[in-house]
């Protein structure tokens, strides 16, 4: 089952027994822990070690900055900057949640940099380097994405993470709730337009043709276009009139028609394979298309949710059972190639 992944980013040896128990507390609430010193990052002999850590941030949905007194290791792709910074701001460029921790001395001593930053030759007993206090000047500025917390002990982090992903969760499920009440309204509203339209043109139009008008519009309104889109995660509208346009849409978005009809499921009438990275394909299980390729007007009511679905690929066959069936597999399009020290932070 896929877990969050929290990345804990923080200078090592000062912060080495915070991170032990922070890391604890993130095992403890069934979420993925990444740091360092566990061997959570994969460092490849062809890159710098911190280039591999940049790299683990943007896979991560959680990053844990945790600001100390120590500057730690400096930036060799970055100069000016200590790593932990730069993790940092590679989360907030790239959008990802982060929770801020400031130590409780430095953020006090921090207020006392403010007032004499201007002064030449001052130093701070909470922390070995100025620019710590420059950071945080930094990120004080930015506009979002930026609450920061102060902690004394490594529990004081581990309670606020606790309320803090007890938040998302409550965010998230309301937002699960408003997302499918917004579904049914974009299709009340889709309803009331197509209404809108036949009444009009029967109130102004009385005239040969009303049936042929009447047919296009509900056309524009079809069935087919929404539930194209919601199974191939299209935001925009969804039009086409025939197969071919469909065909054509289909493959723009990654999904290769299978002409293979000996391989379609017993109840398909139609397939699309998918990019072989996500392992599905479309099938309609209802012909929804003329003789002639052209669109069947189909009205909501008569549209059945089973007619169109998105399946996960089988694994697929053994050597030995492909050769004896004939089917014609080929491994290489098998599952939608059809689409064409010291104060270190790293502690070594």
């Amino acid at each position: 089952m896929a877990r969050p992944r929290i990345f804990i980013s923080s200078t090592f040896y000062d912060l080495r027994q915070v991170r032990e128990d922070l890391e604890r507390t993130i095992r403890e609430l069934g979420y993925e822990p990444i740091r360092h010193e566990t061997g959570a990052i994969a460092y490849s002999k062809s890159e710098k070690l911190e280039s591999a850590a940049y790299r683990e941030v943007d896979l991560c949905d959680v990053l844990v900055s945790i600001i100390g007194g120590r500057y730690g290791t400096g930036s060799a792709t970055n100069p000016g900057a200590s790593i932990s910074q730069i993790e940092l701001r590679r989360a907030l460029e790239r959008g990802v949640q982060v929770f801020i921790f400031v130590e409780k001395s430095v953020n006090a001593e921090y207020q006392t940099y403010k007032l004499n930053k201007d002064v030449k030759g001052i130093k701070y007993s909470s922390v070995n380097n100025v620019k710590i206090f420059e950071f945080l000047e930094e990120l004080h500025a930015l506009p979002q994405n930026n609450a920061m917390a102060t902690f004394e002990v490594a529990q004081d982090i581990s309670i606020y993470l606790r309320e803090q992903f007890a938040g998302l969760f409550h965010q998230f499920l309301q937002d699960q709730k408003r997302a499918v009440e917004m579904r049914l309204l974009e299709e009340m509203n889709a309803t009331a337009r197509t209404l809108r339209e036949v009444v009009t043109f029967l109130t102004e139009e009385r005239k040969k043709g009303t049936e042929d008008a009447i047919k296009s519009i509900l056309l524009v309104n079809h069935p087919a276009f929404a539930e194209f889109a919601k199974l191939t995660n299209t935001v925009y509208r969804v039009f086409f009139t025939n197969r071919a346009e469909l065909d054509s849409w289909l493959k723009e978005r990654g999904f290769a028609v299978n002409d293979d009809v000996f391989s379609h499921d017993q109840d398909s009438v139609a397939e699309w394979v998918g990019p072989k990275k996500s392992q599905v394909y479309l099938k309609l299980t209802h012909n929804i298309f003329e003789d002639d390729g052209a669109l069947m007007n189909i009205t909501p009511n008569e549209w059945k949710q089973e007619w169109l679905q998105r399946v996960k690929l089988p694994d697929p066959p053994k050597a030995t059972e492909r050769a004896n069936s004939g089917a014609g597999y080929d491994d290489a399009d098998y599952g939608g190639a059809k689409a064409g020290g010291g104060d270190d932070d790293i502690p070594f």
